[in-house]
């Protein structure tokens, strides 16, 4: 049967309805409103193989440019691994990985991450698993809550928070430059997960799971002690995860970190070596 391998093409109608469709029927997910928010942008590119028309297989390429200890780099997540039930098996996704691959060679290394059923597709393209690592606190009762609710209801809010949060730098390991795709989040499923602690004038991304503040990452013009930002959220909070690597840990507790059914595999000399100081990618810069 004749396809196309068809890339970049979200300001095409009829492909990204094809495309929103696969990833509806695969993951109950749609990108149409991301898109129709204004951010997504270059930084994601799906690589799709389309038959008359349809999207029927992809591979998506997420540009993941960020400072790694002053230093820059441009890693690549391969994420929306997705294939229509009637054309599994014939090879289409390995044809998309082979063409990434190629168009990307250049780049400071891959990651991904793999559902445990198919662990043997990966290590095909030189792919190896790799341990992530994260951190925790315990939080000693502190004083009532500092934090302050940050409105992400519309565009104007958006375009507020974004300002606000490029006048200042992120407190994590990795400087990352993706605010497309944490968008994707604060725009969507995480518009309740946004603080601004007016001492010491942070923005926090954040939530709360009972007594334990689950931290995604902290945004301020000095370095701040993440214990303080734990504290500002007050006395209900004993513990914290972190699930971004901050910059200072010396307070923090390490911790091998696991997602069920799911393996993260790296390919790249640069990134394997990354990897000892990277030690997990933040969460909401996942695809």
């Amino acid at each position: 049967m004749n396809y196309t391998i068809e890339k970049d093409y979200r300001g095409n109608d009829a492909l990204r309805h094809s495309f929103n469709e696969l990833a509806t029927e695969t993951f109950e997910l749609s990108f149409e409103s991301w898109y129709q928010n204004g951010y997504w942008g270059e930084k994601y590119v799906p690589y799709s193989v389309v038959i008359d028309g349809t999207v029927i297989s992809n591979v998506s390429v997420n540009l993941i440019d960020c400072e790694l200890n002053g230093k820059v780099r441009h890693y690549i997540q391969l994420g929306t691994v997705m294939t229509k039930e009637l054309h599994r098996g014939k090879g289409y996704c390995r044809i998309l990985m082979e063409t990434i691959l190629r168009d990307y060679e250049m780049c400071d290394g891959f990651f991904l991450f793999a559902n445990d059923s198919v662990l043997d597709f990966y290590p095909k393209f030189g792919f190896q698993p790799a341990q992530e690592y994260r951190f925790c606190a315990d939080i000693r009762a502190g004083s009532e809550c500092r934090a302050e609710p940050v409105s992400m209801a519309n565009k104007q809010d958006w375009a507020c928070f974004l300002k606000e949060k490029n006048l200042r730098s992120g407190n994590g390991i990795l400087q990352l430059n993706t605010d497309g795709l944490t968008m994707f989040y604060l725009t969507q499923f995480m518009q309740n997960n946004v603080y601004y602690i007016k001492t010491p004038d942070a923005y926090v991304i954040a939530d709360i799971d009972n007594d334990t503040l689950i931290l995604y990452d902290v945004f301020s013009k000095s370095p701040v002690d993440m214990i303080e930002v734990c504290n500002s959220f007050g006395n209900s909070i004993t513990k914290a995860k972190f699930v971004f690597v901050p910059k200072e840990t010396g307070k923090l507790k390490k911790y091998e970190h696991v997602e069920p059914n799911t393996t993260f595999y790296i390919r790249g000399d640069h990134l394997l070596q990354d990897m000892d100081i990277i030690l997990s990618f933040p969460e909401i810069a996942h695809a």
